[in-house]
């Protein structure tokens, strides 16, 4: 029996069963869930309605991400998948779906900042190397300009790796695109994973 999509095998809001009136049409049809999880890239084409072409994911580990508050995108790495509000076991198999959110390589972005600002995230002001007065003095303009970094994004370049949200379907179009969290977003995202973490400890 395929996979079918239509409304009239669901049942009615007080719980009745729908009659079926007719049998199942093309444009109904459903397919299994690509179920893409991290790995080196394996994307198959599949042809679908009126012959077009789908970029089905089964495997990811690259993807573009953007930084909002900084005006950039940058391609990065997947790392791991942290946190997904649909379902805990995918994030335990580690599949990457729209809207899970995933640490990605913050090497890129901290190397961009550094080449933009004159400040490397992670680092002591001490350790940083020296740059003329020229160079210095634009780096100080575009500080000044863009305000401080947010100080829950600063401290994840400690660690080299940054939370960010995949916004693309991979399933469907075959890529890993997504943005960096900040501001109310992060926090409300790492206060569910501590939530998380805080109830295994004590399980």
């Amino acid at each position: 029996m395929g996979i079918t999509r239509n409304s009239y095998k669901k049942r009615r809001a007080t719980g009745g069963k729908q009659p079926q009136f007719r049998k199942k049409r093309v444009y109904e049809l459903g397919r299994a869930a690509a179920n893409t999880r991290i790995g080196v890239k394996r994307v198959r084409t599949v042809r679908v309605r009126g012959g077009h072409i789908k970029n089905r994911a089964l495997r990811l580990d690259h993807g573009t991400f953007s930084w909002g508050s900084e005006g950039i995108s940058k391609p990065s790495r997947v790392l791991d998948v942290n946190y997904n509000a649909t379902n805990n076991e995918l994030v335990r198999t580690k599949t990457l779906v729209k809207g899970a959110i995933v640490s990605v390589d913050a090497t890129p972005f901290r190397q961009w900042y550094l080449q933009h600002y004159g400040v490397e995230l992670g680092r002591k002001v001490e350790e940083q190397g020296k740059v003329s007065k020229k160079v210095q003095k634009k780096h100080e303009g575009r500080v000044k300009q863009s305000g401080a970094l947010d100080s829950a994004v600063a401290d994840q370049f400690k660690a080299g790796r940054v939370l960010a949200c995949i916004a693309s379907r991979p399933g469907q179009s075959g890529r890993c695109d997504g943005y960096i969290l900040e501001g109310q977003e992060l926090a409300f995202y790492q206060k569910k994973m501590q939530k998380k973490k805080s109830k295994k400890e004590a399980a």
